[in-house]
This record gives structure tokens, sequence and C-alpha cells, in this order.
């Protein structure tokens, strides 16, 4: 079998992190089989489709690097890959179905059909869907006569096709995380396949196009699963269900506590992305994505492989080509996944430690520039990075853990010096550095002159680093402050002192 997987996501918003775990499975099959990975627009709905969501949605499988084989932008031997597009080929295989017997046309109007709704509430009726028990008390070419439908539709009166559904049948398809699975036929409503604007909604496109692209294998959510009856039925009745792909419904990422499927609302109301990359909506409103939020596009990756998928080992850390070679669709959980913000941040940690900081210069570079920070030499930079890279858990923080490199601290943490703070001390830092123009400029040179002076006035070097820090960097924290003054100027640290000593004088 030639295997191919699609991905197939409407252009409505922003591209939700169990969007981009759905690509990222698709990806990893494709690439573990030797098959192609195909990316599919799927625009049918016009009313909520959103300007520029196409490209985001693109934009997003780049910075992932999750490449697709065919899709709009790339080209294929299966196109148009925008359905939109293919508008045509799906009105043929609708009007196929209604001349079998297995679709209708149906003319109720939006109020009637509330109408219907209302009228089966008050009888205590528990469904509540246009289908079998409801369809012949409709206006749909079942329930009138044929010459009264060819009237209606040579008049142009809008009007849906709808998929004839009957009771108690049974249907069964074997899914590859969850198994044999039998599904009845008795609750599913007739659904409309092709819409009064000529679109054909999801149902229908969705079992055409993977005929036609000759998809292999079928990943999405477990929430599509309701909707298996009809789409088996689709391709019985078009295709032959030998033709259909294999299904996986792929488990939820859910809330941290378990709660229900995470949303964007539970990202806003508790303070983390739940996007790739930041999308602005029709108002301006941003929310902000893992890009921008400091995330690695390997830590991404690595984090969603791990939600609800693991090879049967301990290993948490994985490269693109690793999950490749390790993954296997028996290993994907049938349960869902909790989303954890702060081991998804643990995951960033891990990938920038794992970087060299030459790989870590651009995202870098970037983080200061656009704090204001100029960076001219490379080679100094990175240097840099390598002595803080430890400390960093988001792209962010390379601003807060190197800027002080670059210009002096603006605010300095003098309130925690003040408390343990002597004449004594003050006198000790005022000969440190009248004997910089005697040291040689490391950091171990500068630590050795640094215990000397402190030996030789009766204080303990450890009662002075902390001071020291703070002049140098305003705050209580990075590396080793012999590391942090070797890779400043004899100036700066001279000036970074004295101003603090100033300042406590004061």
């Amino acid at each position: 079998m030639n295997v191919r997987v699609r991905f197939a996501p409407s252009p409505t918003g922003g591209l939700h992190l169990g969007g981009i775990r759905t690509v990222l499975f698709n990806y990893l099959f494709a690439k573990k089989n030797n098959g192609k990975f195909i990316v599919r627009i799927e625009d049918t709905d016009q009313s909520r489709y959103v300007e520029g969501a196409e490209q985001y949605i693109m934009d997003c499988l780049e910075w992932c690097g999750l490449t697709p084989d065919e899709s709009v932008q790339h080209g294929g031997d299966y196109g148009p890959y925008r359905q939109s597009e293919r508008k045509d080929l799906y009105k043929q295989y609708a009007q196929q179905l209604v001349d079998e017997g297995k679709a209708y046309y149906a003319f109720d109007t939006t109020e009637e059909i509330v109408a219907m709704r209302e009228r089966l509430k008050a009888v205590g009726k528990d469904s509540l869907q246009y289908d079998h028990s409801s369809r012949m008390s409709m206006k749909n070419s079942l329930s009138i006569s044929n010459e009264e439908t060819k009237e209606i539709l040579a008049s142009n009166k809008p009007y849906v096709i709808r998929i004839k559904v009957e009771a108690g049948e049974e249907l069964s398809f074997t899914d590859m995380i969850r198994g044999e699975l039998i599904m009845s036929t008795d609750t599913v409503d007739d659904k409309v396949l092709l819409k009064a604007d000529g679109m054909p909604t999801y149902h229908l496109a969705v079992v055409v196009d993977d005929y036609l692209m000759k998809i292999s294998h079928a990943f999405r959510g477990e929430e599509w699963l309701p909707s298996a009856p009809v789409h088996i039925l689709l391709w019985k009745y078009l295709f032959g269900l030998d033709k259909m792909p294999q299904w996986a419904h792929l488990p939820l990422i859910l809330k941290p506590d378990g709660n229900g499927k995470l949303s964007k609302r539970d990202g806003d109301r508790l303070g983390f992305p739940v996007y790739a990359l930041n999308w602005t909506d029709v108002e301006g409103n941003v929310t902000k994505g893992f890009k921008e939020e400091g995330f690695l596009p390997e830590a991404f990756n690595n984090l969603l492989a791990v939600l609800g998928w693991n090879d049967g080992t301990e290993q948490e850390l994985y490269s693109m080509e690793e999950l490749i070679t390790a993954f296997s669709m028996d290993h994907i959980h049938k349960g869902g996944a909790k989303f954890d913000y702060e081991k998804a941040k643990w995951y960033n940690q891990e990938w920038i430690r794992k970087f060299s900081a030459k790989e870590l210069l651009p995202d870098a570079k970037k983080v200061m520039e656009e704090a204001g920070i100029s960076i001219t030499e490379d080679e100094r930079f990175e240097d840099i990075i390598q002595l803080v890279k430890e400390r960093c858990v988001l792209l962010g923080d390379f601003y807060q853990q190197t800027a002080y490199f670059y210009q002096p601290p603006s605010d300095i943490d003098t309130a925690s010096i003040l408390p343990k703070w002597t004449a004594e001390k003050a006198d000790f830092f005022n000969n440190y550095t009248a004997a910089f123009t005697d040291a040689k400029w490391n950091a171990a040179s500068l630590e050795e002159s640094f215990k000397n002076l402190a030996a030789e006035k009766n204080i303990k070097a450890g009662e002075l680093q902390m001071p020291f820090r703070i002049m140098l960097v305003g705050q209580k924290f990075g590396p080793g402050v012999f590391e942090i003054a070797a890779r400043l100027t004899k100036q700066e640290v001279q000036s970074r002192i004295e101003k603090t000593l100033s300042l406590l004088s004061n």
C-alpha cells in the first residue's frame, strides 16, 4: 500500500495545539512508512471563512518543520487542494446518491425545521433531529410527489441534499487505536451533504476528497466518532468499503485538571498559549502562540508527541529523527492526555540546554534586538549564550540573562545588600577596584585576587560575592559572578561598583 495521509484544516481561526499534534502524527506516520503527507484546505463553510487563516495555518506548519509533500502551496498530482476549487466535483456525487435513492432533496426553511423540533419537543420526543422518524412530516422529495419536486427544482428555490439514513442498521469498522467499533444508525440524523449555496458539507467533502486523493489512512480527533456512521454509509454507497481509508480517532488533549477538552478559553484563564503561533482575530485581538511565548519548534513537537503517545520506554526527549524511528500507532493511548504547561516549559528548557550556543544564536539575537539591544559581535554573544543557557526556560529569558552584559542595570537591589553592609565591606570594594590595573582579566584571576583581598581584610569571601553580583547584574541571579566580571571591561566593572557604593553610602 502507498501510504498517503492528510491534514484537512478549516481556515477559520488560530491553529490549536491539538491540530498540530494531528499534523505531527500524520507526518511521523508518513515518514515512517515512506509515504506522503498532504494538507487539504477545507473551506466549504464560507460563512466561517477568515481572511489570512489559510496562510496562518501554513506558517504554523513551516515553523514546526512539518512540511507537506502536497498542498495548495506545494502542488501535487491530486489537486486542487482547496475544497472551494473542487465545488463541481461534490455536486455530481450528491446527485448520484439522489438518483440511487440514497439521498434526497429537502426544501424546508430554517423556520420550518425549528418548528419541527418544537413539535417533537412538545410531545416528549427524545430525538429532535431531521431523521427517519421525522423526515416524512417535512417538505422533501420523499414526502411530496415527483411532479411537485420537479416543479420546485425548476423554480430555483433553495434546497439542500440530505443523506437518507435508515434505522436499524449496524455499522462497524476497525479503528487503529480503539479496535473494532460497532455503531447503530438508530440515532443518526439525515445529515446535509450539499448546502443551498452548492457547497458540500464536511461529511460529503471528506469522503469524496479522501477517495480522489487516494488517502490510505485518516487520523482525526475522537470528537468525530459520532459522525463515523454517516461517513461509512457514504463510502459504502459511493465507492465501496474496501476503498475506505484506515481510520484512527486520536484522544483529546484535556484541560490541566483532566475535566474536558483543552480550549482557548482555558489558556486565557490559566495564562498559557494553546495556539502554535500568535493569532489576530477579525477584531484585532491577539491570542499568543507558543512561538511568541518563546518555545523552540523542536520542543513544541516533542511535547506534543508525548501527549497521548509513548514508545514504551522512559525516554522523554526526542529529535524529529528519533520520533520517526520510534513512532507507531499501537502506542497511542485511547484516553485523553492532560496538558501540563509547566511540563511543556520543562521540555523547552531541556531543548535549550541540548542546543549549542551557535544554534541558539539567531533566536537569542532576535530576542535582544526586539528589546532594543543590538548584537554586533556574534562570537562574544555566543560565548555569553553558552554561559547562561542553562538558566533559560523560554527564549525570552535570554534578555534578562544577558542584557547586563550590554548595558548597566537600571535598577540595583541595594535593599538586599544593606542589612549586612559595613564600612569594611565598602573599603574592600574600593580596594578591589584599585587592584584591577594589576590583575589578569579572566575569571580565575579575578576570583583569586578577590579571595586574597578578602582574607587580607579578614572578611569572608562568601559575604562579598552576593553584593558583587548585585553591583554587576542589579539583582541576585546569573552565572558565576567572576565569569560575569571577566566578560565586562575593567572600566564597566569599576563603574558599576562605584555606582552601587554611591547608592549604599546615601
